[in-house]
């Protein structure tokens, strides 16, 4: 995973700028105040500090829309050269009209980056460690804040600090991750896959992955391109041929799938389960049509049951299920593996196909041409039973089920314990003509009877648990069935990309659910108070005499104020690391319900503080302690987990305008809360300001509690499905 980690890293710097920015604007604005004497002019001080708020909204409103459109990685490239830009503009600022100027330009390559980093790392990371790399922008904005006190730090020691100086130290960092987006990053492969253009899309996997055989994720990639879908919850005993037991009836046998292992003799069949109303055992609150029932919280959002019912089942697995039983996978393995020579190239093997021609689609080398299923020869001839699954056939056989990008694929794991399959099925209708349809399943492994040893396969008595996501596949085209009489048509993934998005599917029910799921953990997260806390704080630790003892070793007292809030942000660095190794363990549910009522009892006692007289030193501690355990658990929850939910949870052709709305209402929320600050301070005070986040952290726990689901470990794809099956009406 060392690929995917050093581009996270390399993304994430984008975050580490702002977070340099926010510092130096802060400290900057000191020295111009003198300057340009503002200080009788309050109103132009907070517009130095407000412009890259504005600008930062401004280009958000359309960062989702055009990222969607041409790509996320041009977009990064385009936010280095902003940063780079704005800090050549500060440092030169012969007035303050150009610096406001300079803080606008370099406000839209902030929200840029605080859009897209999110997104272009959960798009790029595995499935199993995606929390913790998205928690890396936190970690950076924090770093580049701490750097950047430390900077100004030395700065201010000097007989005359130059502000514009300070200000135009942001090209340097600019230019090095200038540099790391043209040459380093690459585009994110689901992007490429929505478009089209597979063979990047699998050099990409494959460089991020670190292994040639990427064709299961390629897979998933492309059933992501889905927005709609019926999908239903089903589910399987699966076991050898020859051993698995059959108490339901002899009709049952039109039902089963037959699953063929890489072995001429090894086989399995999959045999859907009657009569309970679960995604396996571990979800028995979930009806086979998606309905959620029998929940042991009355309020609870019936998502939230669903998701957590998976990780419930296996706890101590965590996100790495899909190690127990490493030969799952094998069941899937595909057709007679075809040797690669000089000339074979990822297209080769659908262009000798002529009896099944791709429709509409052009001659791009760098695209797939032909159907993702290959038929060689029609389904009557094949004699196929009534339900035959295209997991995999006999090498014999013609039908075969090819990567998506061209390989025979030998295991089709995506991750978190789940499996990607299809299934072909044919059957005489009622009117005596044949019935055709193609099935795509997300298989999830719920548990075995017995023991079943690493690498071995079911033995006689054993079988395996399966539940199943069942839907339509994303390229399935049921209207094109009768133009072809040899198997279901699937269209190219650049058709599918063509409509692009489409403001209607913010409408359909999983999206929608996924939006006000993550807008409302985003105003939820503005207004528990981060800004307050942070206003406060050098007030605090001045009254814990911090202030006082810096002077005493000569150091003035604005230089002390940058010290201090440096060191309130080399506090929040630990917490963080701690965040990043529990996101993918606990989970980022787990993270919030552990968090939020240690920010609600540190809020308390803040309030009592300021209530209750008890002495200048008592006061003093109290405070301190208090605001440092704020800092550090808010940077372990709140802090990062709403990016990272709000980066997972929308389906891949409107994941861009999904969180660029999102961030929207992240820097609405933050402009509100900064400037009704001041205000709340002088009509409730101290302690009813920090009562009111007290409060708002109390709504957040329930809100998070009854409505956000647990997401760790799960591919986006999947949780996309879960998302449309759990906001059934």
């Amino acid at each position: 995973m060392a690929g995917a980690l050093l581009v996270a890293v390399a993304a994430s710097i984008g975050n580490l700028l702002q977070g340099w920015d926010n510092a130096t604007v802060a400290g900057a604005v000191l020295y111009i105040k003198e300057e340009f004497k503002l200080e009788s002019d309050p109103t132009v001080e907070g517009l130095i500090l407000a412009m890259s708020l504005i600008g930062a909204t401004i280009t958000t409103t359309f960062s989702g829309a055009v990222s969607d459109r041409v790509g996320r990685r041009p977009l990064l490239i385009i936010s280095s050269i902003i940063y780079f830009v704005s800090g050549l503009i500060m440092l030169w600022s012969p007035n303050i009209y150009v610096l406001l100027l300079a803080r606008l330009i370099d406000g839209f390559g902030i929200g840029l980056a605080v859009t897209l980093v999110p997104v272009y790392i959960s798009e790029t990371a595995p499935s199993e460690v995606r929390g913790s790399l998205n928690t890396l922008p936190q970690f950076s904005g924090c770093g580049g804040l701490f750097l950047s006190y430390c900077v100004l730090f030395r700065m201010s020691l000097m007989p005359k600090p130059d502000w514009r100086l300070m200000l135009g130290v942001l090209s340097i960092p600019s230019l090095f991750y200038f540099l790391l987006t043209i040459f380093y990053l690459p585009e994110s492969p689901r992007w490429l896959v929505s478009k089209g253009r597979m063979v990047e899309a699998k050099q990409v996997l494959q460089r991020l992955r670190g292994r040639e055989d990427v064709s299961g994720e390629m897979a998933l990639l492309v059933e992501g391109l889905g927005v709609r879908g019926d999908t239903s919850i089903e589910e399987y005993i699966i076991g050898p041929a020859n051993e698995l037991i059959d108490d339901q009836g002899a009709s049952s046998h039109k039902e089963q799938m037959t699953l063929y292992g890489p072995g001429e003799d090894l086989s399995w069949i999959a045999q859907p389960v009657k009569g309970q109303s679960a995604l396996g055992s571990a979800l028995a609150p979930v009806s086979h049509h998606g309905t959620v029932e029998n929940q042991s919280v009355p309020l609870i959002d019936p998502l939230v049951t669903l998701f957590g019912s998976v990780h419930e089942k296996l706890p101590e697995m965590g996100s790495a299920r899909s190690t127990r039983f490493p030969n799952f996978g094998s069941m899937f393995s595909v057709a007679e593996q075809h040797p690669k020579t000089e000339e074979w190239d990822e297209e080769s093997l659908q262009r000798g196909n002529e009896n099944y021609e791709s429709d509409g689609i052009g001659s791009d080398s760098d695209n797939l041409q032909s159907p993702l299923l290959s038929h060689q020869t029609s389904m009557e001839e094949m004699e196929i039973a009534p339900r035959q699954s295209v997991l995999d056939m006999r090498r014999s056989s013609s039908l075969m089920l090819q990567g998506y990008g061209g390989e025979a694929v030998s295991s089709l794991g995506i991750g978190g314990g789940w499996q990607l399959a299809w299934e072909w099925s044919e059957r005489n209708g009622t009117d005596g003509k044949k019935e055709r349809g193609l099935k795509r399943i997300y298989l999830h492994q719920e548990g075995v009877s017995g023991s079943l040893p690493g690498g071995e396969v079911p033995e006689e008595g054993q079988y395996i648990h399966a539940a199943a996501l069942v839907s339509d596949p994303a390229l399935y085209s049921k209207h094109k069935m009768n133009w072809h009489t040899i198997g279901p048509a699937m269209v190219h993934p650049s058709e599918a990309a063509a409509k692009g998005p489409k403001w209607k599917d913010l409408f359909e029910p999983g999206v929608r659910h996924a939006l006000l799921i993550g807008i409302g953990i985003q105003i939820l997260q503005q207004f528990a108070g981060i800004n307050g806390v942070l206003y406060y704080t050098p007030q605090i630790l001045k009254q814990a005499g911090v202030e006082v003892l810096l002077a005493n070793i000569g150091v003035s007292s604005d230089s002390a104020s940058i010290l201090i809030s440096g060191v309130t942000t080399l506090l929040m660095l630990p917490a963080i690391g701690v965040a990043m190794r529990l996101m993918d363990i606990s989970g980022r549910r787990s993270l919030l319900l552990f968090t939020i009522p240690i920010l609600i009892a540190s809020l308390i006692v803040l309030v009592v503080a300021n209530l209750v007289d008890m002495g200048m030193m008592v006061h003093a501690v109290l405070s301190t302690i208090s605001v440092i355990i704020y800092f550090c658990f808010f940077v372990m929850g709140f802090g990062p987990v709403p990016n990272i939910l709000c980066a997972e949870i929308f389906p891949t052709q409107v994941r861009g305008m999904c969180i660029a709305i999102c961030a929207l209402t992240f820097w609405f929320g933050d402009i509100i809360v900064t400037y009704s600050l001041p205000l709340m301070l002088n009509s409730f005070g101290l302690a009813g300001v920090f009562g009111i986040y007290a409060i708002v952290c109390i709504i957040a726990f329930l809100f998070v509690f009854l409505e956000v689901p647990e997401t760790k470990g799960m591919p986006l794809e999947v949780i996309a499905e879960f998302f449309a099956v759990g906001s059934k009406e």
